[in-house]
């Protein structure tokens, strides 16, 4: 059933008195390319398009508004769109069949470990330096990411992603139920702007730094990423070898410090 509501209303029991509460919405999304299913992901209703996008740019599909066509809902057999199938036209088509497998992802996890290092690093070349960001401009963003969560605030439940400019302005902030999720709507809002590759922007991130986001970033150009919480091993070692900054659990700064001032 498809609700293409963020929250939905459940029944619940509160100091022995029943009453109401707003759950986060975790529905499935098929994302397709031409006639391709590459992937299934559990996800919060709301910027399906950019979230289909996004998720491409992280598997190396696509790296600019030009290579994407077109963005649909899918209609079905009677003849309604179904709003839980997105498919992607590409100008060019669906290259080989590596990219061609698909894939199921819960909302607790994205892609974890699919990739190797070696294998982003292929795809993705050391992005290239950039000028310096003051650490304390860098440290003041979890705060303004938290300050645009309106639906944790709503069901407590949600994670978060936001697309900053390196001065501090807020570009995109999208929440989901999936973290990376969170990430492929903000890239996949940027892509759709016309702003990838992403070399002067700040991803932030509302929990851990772990490998697959650290490998979006890369490949939407992000040069620092910013985590509340701590990274992961091979997060850190991702970033450091992609050319990442990589500031996590309270101005830790993991990888390539020299993006800081």
């Amino acid at each position: 059933m498809t609700t293409r509501r963020p929250a939905t209303r459940v029944e619940v029991v509160r100091d022995g008195v029943r009453t109401f509460d707003e759950v986060i919405t975790e529905e499935p999304l098929q994302i397709r390319v031409d006639d391709v299913d590459l992937a299934v992901t559990m996800r919060t209703p709301g910027h399906d398009f950019e979230l289909a996008v996004g998720f491409l740019v992280g598997e190396g599909v696509v790296r600019d508004k030009v290579d994407v066509a077109e963005v649909r809902y899918c209609v079905g057999s009677d003849q309604q769109q179904d709003y839980n199938v997105v498919t992607v036209a590409l100008r060019e088509p669906l290259a080989g069949g590596s990219k061609a497998r698909p894939t199921a992802m819960t909302a607790a996890c994205g892609l974890c470990g699919k990739r190797s290092i070696d294998e982003v690093h292929v795809a993705c070349p050391t992005l290239p330096a950039t000028e310096p960001v003051a650490l304390t401009s860098l440290l003041a963003l979890p705060g303004a990411l938290r300050a645009h969560q309106s639906l944790f605030d709503r069901t407590g439940g949600v994670h978060a992603a936001g697309l900053f400019t390196r001065a501090g302005d807020v570009v995109a902030v999208r929440e989901d139920v999936g973290r990376h999720n969170a990430a492929d709507k903000v890239i996949g809002r940027a892509l759709l702007d016309g702003r990838l590759p992403l070399h002067d922007h700040v991803l932030v991130l509302s929990g851990r730094a772990s490998f697959e986001m650290v490998q979006k970033a890369a490949l939407a150009g992000v040069t620092t990423v910013v985590a509340v919480s701590a990274p992961s091993s091979l997060a850190v070692a991702a970033a450091d070898r992609l050319g990442v900054c990589l500031v996590a659990f309270g101005g830790n700064v993991y990888a390539h410090g020299e993006r800081t001032r």
